[in-house]
């Protein structure tokens, strides 16, 4: 049995998940471990317009999850995905093993972890040899 770590991407229906969040977004979870799956971090990644419409919608709740997952499920799991009608769009990654740690790190941060952290500030040394510049004749 080969298990793997799997980052998935859910597009949701937005009705749906304004009238019940918990439901909808449980059926994400209840899936992934009906097929046997693990879940290692399951959240709301934003709602969003989206760039044409989805069976009707024009909005949809983006949904991130992490999950550990033995290989030969992952076609059954993408099917059942497929049934669930709350579900417009589905996307579904391996995740290299040296980076789940960090993948999952990040995800638990959330939005506000991005929005709070600074670019490193770089000292440069430049000087204007470095940008000479070709003299052209014009005739």
């Amino acid at each position: 049995m080969a298990l793997n770590v799997y980052e998935g991407l859910f597009i949701l229906d937005s009705s749906r998940f304004s009238r019940d969040p918990d439901n909808v977004s449980g059926q994400v979870t209840k899936l992934i471990q009906d097929a046997g799956g693990e879940i290692l971090v399951s959240r709301l990644w934003e709602e969003r317009r989206l760039a044409y419409p989805i069976e009707g919608q024009r909005k949809g709740v983006y949904w991130l999850t992490y999950f550990r997952l033995d290989s030969l499920k992952l076609a059954e799991l993408n099917r059942q995905f497929g049934l669930y009608d709350a579900n417009l769009r589905n996307l579904f990654i391996k995740i290299d093993a040296r980076i789940v740690d960090a993948m999952v790190e990040h995800a638990l941060a959330g939005p506000a972890a991005m929005q709070d952290r600074s670019l490193p500030e770089v000292e440069e040394d430049v000087e204007e040899s470095d940008f000479e510049s070709e003299e052209t004749e014009q005739a």
